[in-house]
């Protein structure tokens, strides 16, 4: 909005201005990259117009330097391989990947630790700049059903920044209390967008999809097809952050695809996420305390993570299982059962807490 209100219209208390920057703080690539970023910001009518795939250019990733360009860069070439990817549907898919996209891509990829595809660390947590002083926002990259897209987007790293405060004092082992009323972050106050075009193929990846059994040759990287999962809010180090410190223990099908999913972090993430596991287990020195104070606060805030996914659970069944293709009931973008698995992790981590 152009108002004083934060984005969306929340208050000015729901502006980002105390998130982190993100990854790259630029918007634009130097100079000898100004095709990636022509085809880039030109998405939505090169896919319309079916001409994406004949404007992929020929570049190479020497040039590009330090940490910021190369998050950027990613983060271009990841929306420019979706495009081309899906263009045409599920039912146009190509198998490979053209030399000039996909040898850049991956040494990319490569330098920043991520795997060549769209993840979560770029469609949400680098797509985002500020548009004005007010902390409004915008996308930095879209592709068609921008609108919609971008709620999307900013919703979800709106819930992020609700997040920011319990990761920074999760280590003291409070502030979970965040999480209790997870519909303050969710809610979007003029109505969630319906992202319709987004789930019928821009984040899906080509691990565990039907419409890409045989995976995706990167022409001049490997000549045999590569899988990858796409793009899915199970990347998003907040929550596995949250069940190692509070010692949540999921199913086994569901902590395979869960594990499956950091490999899509940035390796910090990772390394945070792995600095908890490893970290004296929280609820062990609650149990042996003996402090009814101590569990009733440890139990709260497995209650409340349990609240948070009983609303997204909410949220996916209002807003995403009535997008078609009916499939999508079934699968989501990074390849998992979707109902099943969201039900299964909200169960486990119910059962996370410490009875009297």
């Amino acid at each position: 909005t152009g108002s004083s209100r934060g984005c969306f219209g929340h208050p000015p208390g729901c502006s980002l201005t105390a998130l982190p920057p993100p990854p790259s703080t630029k918007t634009e690539l130097p100079a000898p990259y100004g095709p990636w970023m022509e085809i880039a910001h030109d998405l939505p009518q090169l896919i319309a117009s079916h001409r994406l795939r004949s404007h992929v250019h020929q570049l190479s990733a020497r040039h590009l330097r330090g940490r910021e360009e190369l998050h950027l860069a990613h983060l271009v070439l990841s929306f420019i391989t979706m495009g081309y990817l899906w263009q045409e549907g599920e039912e146009g898919t190509v198998k490979v990947l053209p030399q000039n996209l996909a040898v850049p891509f991956w040494e990319v990829s490569q330098a920043l630790g991520l795997p060549p595809i769209l993840c979560h660390a770029d469609f949400v947590l680098a797509n985002w700049r500020r548009k004005d002083p007010d902390g409004n926002l915008d996308t930095i990259i879209s592709l068609p059903g921008a609108e919609s897209l971008r709620g999307f987007i900013l919703v979800t790293l709106l819930v992020e920044k609700a997040a920011v405060p319990g990761i920074k004092v999760g280590g003291r082992c409070r502030a979970l209390w965040l999480f209790a009323h997870p519909e303050s972050a969710l809610r979007h106050p003029r109505g969630y967008p319906t992202p319709t075009r987004l789930l019928r193929g821009w984040g899906k990846g080509w691990k565990d999809n039907p419409a890409m059994p045989g995976g995706l040759v990167y022409e001049g990287v490997s000549d045999e097809p590569l899988a990858y999962s796409g793009g899915s809010a199970a990347q998003s180090t907040v929550l596995h952050a949250f069940d190692e410190l509070l010692g949540i223990r999921h199913s086994e099908e569901s902590s395979a695809f869960l594990r499956r999913m950091r490999q899509y972090m940035p390796p910090p993430h990772r390394a945070f996420v792995e600095e908890i596991r490893r970290a004296p287990p929280l609820r062990q020195h609650v149990l042996s305390s003996g402090d009814a104070r101590l569990r009733a606060a440890f139990n709260r805030c497995v209650c409340a993570l349990a609240d948070f996914r009983s609303y997204h659970i909410t949220i996916v069944t209002k807003y995403i299982a009535v997008a078609p293709p009916s499939a999508l009931e079934t699968k989501g973008t990074g390849g998992s059962h979707i109902f099943s698995f969201l039900k299964s992790v909200r169960d486990t981590t119910r059962e996370g807490v410490i009875s009297a």
